[in-house]
């Protein structure tokens, strides 16, 4: 690729970016499944400690395909930690001008403490190819509870072996 191609590139992917920056979290927050749905490749993966939380019988955090990430969206849209999402972000985002598009909702909002999260998204194709969710010391404390119930059912539906 010459300089004048990676240059096109390069800002085709920032222009991705930017874009699924706002649109994702538009959509997020009005809670607009089939708009987020969009924004994602079709074998996308989602990774998340919300899932188990909030995804009955579900084990892990990883979801694959537009199918488990519909789920998903529709049951986090009721059944999330509402009271620490605000939704609050500055707006500021970072790639590696390649793949990576990355930010953060911090702890720290103008009216309290919400749910802190990174985002981390490789984009291909101008769509969300895998989505990695990073929680921090606020938002893991919101959600421990639940993940300390599932933990628990693991552990007594495991078969214990004779020492």
């Amino acid at each position: 690729m010459d300089q004048d191609q990676n240059a096109r590139h390069q800002n085709g992917f920032e222009a991705d970016c930017e874009r699924i920056h706002r649109e994702w979290h538009a959509k997020a927050s009005t809670r607009d499944t089939e708009g987020l749905l969009a924004l994602y490749a079709e074998d996308a993966i989602l990774e998340s400690p919300l899932v188990p939380a909030i995804l009955d019988g579900k084990l892990d955090g990883i979801l694959r395909g537009h199918a488990e990430l519909r789920h998903f969206f529709e049951e986090g849209a009721q059944r999330r930690p509402n009271d620490l999402v605000r939704w609050y972000r500055t707006g500021e985002w970072l790639t590696d001008g390649r793949r990576m598009l990355v930010w953060e909702y911090p702890r720290q909002a103008p009216d309290g403490d919400q749910v802190d999260l990174v985002e981390v998204m490789e984009i291909e194709n101008g769509l969300i190819r895998h989505h990695r969710i990073y929680w921090g010391w606020k938002g893991c404390g919101s959600i421990a509870p639940a993940l300390s119930a599932l933990a628990a059912k693991q552990a007594e539906a495991t078969p214990k072996r004779p020492i």
